[in-house]
Parts: C-alpha cells; structure tokens; sequence
C-alpha cells in the first residue's frame, strides 16, 4: 500500500512536471515550429521581391509609355510624367509584436488588395499626389482566432473596412536615377485606419525600368492614436506599437 502511495505521487509529480514545462515551452515551440515565420521586412533588392518572396521582375502592359531602359542607364524623367496605377503583385499589411505567456512573436498580415494612383509632375522628378487604399477586411496572418479579432474588435472593419494613405507634401528627387538603381527616400502623408487619420512619414525604397516601378516601404504607427487598443488577455499581450507595411507595383495605363 506505501508503495502504490509513493507511486502515485511519484506520477502525480511528474505529470505536473511535465505540464509545467509544456506550458512555459509550448510558445517557444509554437513560434519555433508551429507559427509561420514572419514575412522579410519590405526591402528591395537584385533577386527579390519587397516582402522576401522570390519573384520575376515587373512586367506589366503600357499603352502609353516609352519601351523599358537597359539596366544602367539614366531614365528619361519627361517619360516618367503623369498619372501611374497600382498593378497586380501589390501588396500589404502590417507587423506587430506579441508576447505569448513571455515568449516574443513577430505578427505579419498581408492583403493584395491594394488600389491606387500616383501622379508624376511634367518634369518627371516630382511625385506630386498619391492615393492608396487597403482592404484591410482581407488582411491574413497564419491564425483565424488574431484574424477574427483583428476585424471585429481592433480595427471595426464592419464599420472601417478600408485604410488610406494620402500623400500631402510632394516628393522630389534632384535627378533621374539610373534604370533599376535603388533609390530611398521618404514620403509624408495622412494615414487613415479604422476612421481616424494621423499625420505619418513612410520611409521608402523605389526602382523603375521606366514602364513599371517597385516601391517598398514601411510607416511606424501608435494603435492608440487610431483609437485601436492593442489587445491584453492574460496570456498574451500586443505591443502598444507596431508597422505598417507595403509592396507596391506600379505602371502607367
């Protein structure tokens, strides 16, 4: 009977041992092994695209514009005048941190469903007006239960299914850059989410062949200045700040 008693403890223990540890080490292995790895911070570069997938390079139909320049060589800023739209391959999103019972998750969404135009002034050096909108209703990450919540009680997209981003100081570069070469730069506008709008500075990464352009980016944001409150539910909380994140390519019509 001792015996059968001091087995029973001895299970009892290591039961809670093990429970113990699941529950500190379930997180890490959740974002080691289970969660999906965080999309690449918007960049660009030779051999990929802006959010880290590999791609083929922009190609995309102009009625109206001049062929693409050879790698290297200076573009024609006349050429580049004029209104450009938001093309197919465009996306999205945003990233935010998460702590999950003391374990740090990194959290992208994304969406390719982004509309907008550009207009380019006659001198082709000078982004004079922008207007992007995100469907932010569309927004993904790798989990229903964040996705869910993210729509219905952090951003209210019933009500807000939209974001905006609407540039209100033009951007000006002093010369045409060379077909393919990466140029940085910023761009300050007025960011609307879940109905509210802050002023906010996107830093940017632009290249152009001269028929189609690539424009990665990314706009530090506060979710209490929108009037989002960044969930805390116990076992997981969200940083009170996060990002957000764009790939957008863009032609003329």
């Amino acid at each position: 009977m001792q015996k059968s008693r001091k087995l029973l403890v001895g299970v009892t223990v290591g039961v809670l041992a093990v429970g113990v540890t699941a529950a500190l080490a379930g997180p890490v292995i959740y974002r080691d092994f289970i969660a999906a790895p965080p999309v690449q911070a918007p960049t660009l570069s030779a051999d990929q695209s802006v959010l880290g997938a590999a791609k083929e390079p922009a190609v995309a139909p102009s009625t109206g514009g001049t062929d693409s320049a050879t790698s290297g060589s200076v573009l024609d800023a006349a050429a580049l005048a004029g209104e450009w739209q938001v093309a197919d391959g465009s996306e999205a999103g945003y990233r935010v941190d998460e702590v999950l019972n003391g374990t740090e998750i990194t959290v992208t969404g994304r969406t390719n469903q982004v509309t907008g135009t550009f207009a380019i002034a006659d001198t082709g050096l000078t982004l004079d007006s922008a207007e992007l909108t995100v469907d932010v209703a569309s927004i993904i990450t790798d989990n229903d239960s964040r996705d869910n919540y993210f729509r219905s009680q952090a951003l209210r997209t019933s009500e807000f299914p939209t974001a905006t981003f609407t540039l209100t100081d033009p951007v000006t570069l002093e010369s045409a850059p060379l077909a393919g070469d990466i140029v940085s730069t910023e761009a300050k506008g007025e960011l609307t989410i879940a109905g509210k709008s802050q002023p906010v500075t996107a830093q940017i990464e632009l290249r152009s062949d001269g028929t189609t352009a690539e424009i990665a980016g990314s706009i530090p944001i506060t979710f209490a200045d929108f009037g989002v409150e960044a969930p805390r539910l116990g076992f997981v909380s969200v940083a009170p700040t996060g990002a957000v994140e764009f790939q957008l390519t863009a032609a003329k019509p």
